[in-house]
């Protein structure tokens, strides 16, 4: 009999038991179709952009492919720990339906038990959400860059066309007469410069070459041997320079070439340049505050996935409607409210009201102690009144399927 119960204490707690493979199973499904879903809803905001890119911009299918996949880590690290709550909550409010919380329970199997493969299901995904912080986003960004430069350049190279006014710059008209079939020079160039305001600027050369800088994601246009007749509308003056080198920088209309392109955010940084860079900026300086909670948002969200996992476990098993619509509405509401303490945190933290670590680890330590505490009472069999919330819940349910 002793090695019996011997036997069957080794069968539970094994790390790839029977059961424990079984819940981790139970868990991919929904969390593979959460984070197809989720992921789906994030790239919704860029349709926009890429029919643009596509129809107006007469870019690849190919480049519009990698572009996406070079800004996935972005949203992949807030993603996945959504679809690790998701897979979590979904898969206990189905066993609790279903009376499989029920059969375990009575086979001798504690709450305690079950939190083994949660946290293992957890872990993983702690993982892979910090490859995205850690290497995803600094890597994807810094290709993302790159590609746009190249994109625009080519797609810039395609829309220039002799004989033909380009508008395709920010507040200047340029104007070709001829373009090289061989070097690409340009032959007989006419712009108009309307950047500064009340002035006028007419630029003349005979001969132009527009070039890029992939490092800083400029583009400029070098002009040979013309003029530049300046009229002042308010002064009512005219003024002509003439030049044998003249450099014009370009600022493209594309939406592709927004002003955050132009420099790297501490968001987007690698670690050993974050640690850089927060070494540069002063103490107690608005850089310093920001950089700092980028350094520790960098840790606290692939921590989330625990937190989330861990929260998610007790409200499965405690939640007395099974429906799968009543859990994606539960599971959005913590995630929301991890969302606005987070951005609280954000808020605080940069200004300097506390430290930055405190505002980027709060909500894990708030959600987490909260999801502990539910375990205990459901190991304890006291269920905690959630009715309320269940009721709030139920009624965003019933208002979505509505509208």
């Amino acid at each position: 009999m002793i090695q019996s119960n011997h036997n069957r204490g080794v069968w539970l707690n094994h790390p790839f038991s029977i059961i424990n493979r079984y819940l981790f199973q139970e868990m991919v499904p929904p969390f593979l179709i959460n984070l197809a879903f989720f992921s789906f809803i994030f790239l919704m905001k860029q349709i926009l952009e890429i029919t643009d890119m596509i129809v107006n911009r007469n870019v690849g299918l190919g480049s519009v492919g990698l572009l996406l996949i070079y800004t996935m880590p972005h949203f992949l690290q807030y993603v996945i720990p959504m679809s690790i709550m998701m897979a979590v909550l979904l898969t206990f409010l189905r066993m609790s339906g279903d009376n499989e919380i029920m059969a375990l329970k009575a086979g001798g199997v504690s709450v305690y038990r079950l939190v083994l493969p949660v946290m293992c299901f957890s872990l993983v995904g702690t993982l892979i959400t910090a490859c995205m912080t850690l290497y995803g986003v600094p890597a994807g960004t810094q290709r993302f860059k790159a590609l746009v430069v190249d994109v625009a350049t080519k797609n810039l190279n395609v829309s220039l066309k002799a004989r033909t006014f380009n508008d395709s710059f920010k507040q200047i008209m340029l104007y070709v007469n001829r373009i090289d079939p061989e070097s690409g020079d340009l032959r007989q160039v006419l712009i108009e410069d309307s950047r500064t305001q009340g002035v006028n600027n007419t630029v003349i050369a005979r001969r132009g070459r527009l070039v890029s800088d992939a490092k800083k994601m400029v583009f400029h246009l070098h002009l040979y041997d013309g003029s530049i007749n300046q009229v002042d509308l308010h002064k009512r003056t005219s003024h002509t320079i003439r030049f044998q080198t003249y450099d014009i920088r370009l600022d493209l209309k594309s939406v592709m070439t927004d002003p955050g392109l132009l420099h790297t955010s501490p968001g987007e940084m690698a670690l050993p340049l974050l640690r850089q860079y927060i070494d540069s900026a002063g103490k107690g300086t608005p850089r310093y505050f920001k950089a700092l909670l980028h350094y520790y948002k960098k840790f606290s969200i692939p921590a989330a996935c625990l937190t989330m996992g861990l929260l998610a476990l007790p409200l499965g098993l405690q939640a007395r409607n099974t429906n799968r619509a009543y859990g994606i509405g539960l599971g959005l509401f913590f995630f929301l409210l991890y969302y606005i303490l987070l951005s609280v945190g954000s808020a605080y933290g940069e200004n300097g009201h506390y430290p930055p670590v405190v505002g980027m680890w709060l909500p894990d330590v708030v959600l987490g102690g909260f999801g502990v505490w539910l375990l205990i009472r459901s190991a304890r069999e006291r269920p905690l009144a959630i009715h309320r919330m269940e009721a709030l819940v139920e009624r965003v349910v019933r208002w979505g399927r509505k509208t």
